[in-house]
């Protein structure tokens, strides 16, 4: 399964994986670093050596399939309406309900962001991981990722911080709700290139006693 798939995220799961294969997508919110990617992986399963005998389920967040079909139109004026619908199976998530895909189970949580965006864990059997999607420091994704473990949360912050009304978190306040959330480990995600990883991971264990890693292209978590 594949959660989010901003600029440059299809390229990379294409090198780790066949892409094909995928049991479904789910996006966390229709901010463009989330979600463009859909453009060439749309283009790969259908000219692509990778073929699937049925359409890959695709699930957006409420209202997310009018930012999709404005991303239709975006990419070229003769698109035709089923441009994403050819290749998915285009739904909205209710995130009071959840989604289950086989033995995973999906429960979401609205963030504090600037747009509607949600949270996500998924559960199976005993595993549980938990990414944060975009948000400021929020009750309500700390009360999702109680007692996961591994939390995967934002920190586009970095080292710095805002006042008032904001969608974003730094390292520390990701080193927080980890703490709070009694996580037993933290990767540190959605951070600016040229963040120094060493301070960011300094800063989150300054809360959160538990491991801490920044995420980089081709880790393996095993949970």
């Amino acid at each position: 399964m594949l959660l989010d798939a901003g600029p440059g995220a299809f390229s990379k799961l294409a090198l780790a994986m066949d892409y094909a294969q995928l049991d479904a997508m789910v996006i966390s919110h229709m901010h463009a670093d989330h979600f463009f990617d859909l453009v060439p992986f749309r283009y790969a399963l259908k000219y692509g050596p990778q073929r699937r005998a049925e359409r890959m389920p695709l699930w957006l967040p409420p209202g997310g399939r009018a930012s999709l079909d404005a991303l239709r139109r975006a990419v070229s004026s003769d698109a035709p309406a089923t441009f994403f619908d050819d290749l998915f199976e285009v739904g909205e998530y209710d995130p009071t309900q959840g989604l289950r895909f086989g033995d995973l189970c999906l429960s979401f949580a609205k963030t504090r962001h600037f747009v509607d965006a949600f949270a996500i864990r998924v559960e199976r059997r005993n595993a549980s991981v938990v990414y944060s999607a975009d948000t400021a420091p929020c009750k309500a994704v700390v009360d999702l990722a109680r007692g996961a473990a591994l939390f995967l949360c934002e920190a586009a912050l970095g080292l710095s911080t805002e006042a008032g009304e904001r969608g974003h978190t730094s390292a520390s306040e990701a080193g927080a709700m980890a703490r709070q959330a009694g996580v037993d480990r933290l990767v540190l995600t959605h951070y600016g290139a040229s963040q120094p990883g060493d301070a960011l991971i300094e800063a989150a264990k300054r809360q959160f006693p538990g491991p801490v890693v920044v995420a980089d292209d081709g880790m393996d978590f095993p949970v």
